[in-house]
């Protein structure tokens, strides 16, 4: 199949490696990858903002790239992006008279897959370690992105494919339907309101004791990893300043069938995070717990596609490992 990578402007310019390791994991599967000369922004952000006269050109110029070319389908490693495609350019250019391009705009978003999408319903991928030689033996937990869950409906398609990665220990998120708090122009329009819902998000990351936290959004990862790293250098979030480091102390398991008996729990001392309590007691430090710099537990964020494209011959490393952590990210 010949299929051609819309790369998206925020991992063109921000997080190449993942696009890079999208067209891994299609060449895997033995595909024609092209990449259509021209591409660039969706549009997402100006049709976010309502400024749908700046977006038709921009609409316009996704098509060209799309249409000068010859190709069975596209893949993006954006669910969000994959979204804009269907569910705005086609509504945008007719608000905007241009049903020639509302048409082309609809017949190249109905060729175009996310990620996860494409695997799944196109190649019937169910075992990622079988099928694509997927290793990554870490623990690892999985942030769904609010395009994903609501407009492309994706369900458990992500998920179950890194359940399925081999050696990984996959831990469910707290509140995972919850919003990270970037939504593009929204955390530069509303950054304490942004900043908060991100503070929530982290929190419940920290408390799953996981080594990265993944999903298929890079713009939802950059975001969280961000947060990531600014917590864990100043015990805060910017923006939200009732935000307090949290207390971390060990406990021991009573479940005799536990081997580990040696277990980090997060303890947060707001009052709407009785989720994350493990008992009726709650710590609220002034400052920065001690134990909070040496702690490696969300320390950073990574797409699932590098995950997927991960093998045993080439294993993508943590920053145990020695890997680099940019911004909360590995790199």
């Amino acid at each position: 199949m010949k299929i051609a990578l819309f790369a998206t402007c925020i991992v063109d310019a921000m997080y190449p490696e993942v696009a890079q390791a999208t067209v891994t994991i299609l060449r895997r599967l033995g595909h024609q990858v092209i990449f259509p000369e021209g591409q660039s922004c969706c549009g997402q952000m100006h049709i976010n903002s309502g400024k749908f006269a700046q977006a038709e050109p921009v609409i316009a110029n996704h098509v060209r790239a799309f249409t000068d070319t010859e190709w069975d389908v596209a893949v993006a490693p954006s669910a969000s992006c994959v979204a804009s495609l269907g569910h705005q350019q086609p509504m945008v250019a007719s608000r905007m008279g241009n049903d020639a391009l509302a048409s082309e705009a609809a017949e190249v978003a109905g060729r175009t897959y996310e990620l996860s999408q494409f695997l799944t319903d196109v190649q019937g991928v169910t075992d990622a370690a079988a099928d694509l030689g997927s290793y990554f033996p870490h623990r690892v937990t999985y942030h769904p992105s609010c395009h994903g869950m609501r407009l492309l409906r994706l369900g458990d398609r992500q998920s179950d494919l890194l359940r399925s990665v081999e050696g990984i220990d996959f831990v469910e998120l707290p509140l995972a339907d919850s919003c990270c708090g970037f939504g593009g122009t929204f955390s530069v329009k509303n950054p304490e309101v942004s900043s908060a819902m991100l503070a929530d998000k982290i929190r419940t990351v920290q408390s799953t004791g996981a080594e990265v936290c993944t999903g298929g959004d890079a713009s939802c990862l950059l975001h969280m990893g961000g947060g990531m790293s600014r917590f864990q250098r100043t015990g805060s979030f910017e923006g939200a300043p009732d935000v307090t480091a949290v207390h971390v102390k060990h406990t021991s398991s009573n479940d005799p069938s536990d081997d580990n008996t040696d277990h980090l729990t997060a303890v947060v001392g707001a009052g709407d995070d009785d989720h994350l309590k493990s008992s009726g007691h709650s710590t609220r430090p002034t400052e920065p717990s001690p134990v909070q710099s040496g702690l490696r537990v969300g320390q950073s964020t990574v797409h699932l596609a590098r995950i997927l494209a991960s093998t045993k011959e080439d294993p993508l490393r943590v920053q145990s490992e020695g890997a680099t952590v940019s911004g909360g990210s590995l790199r």
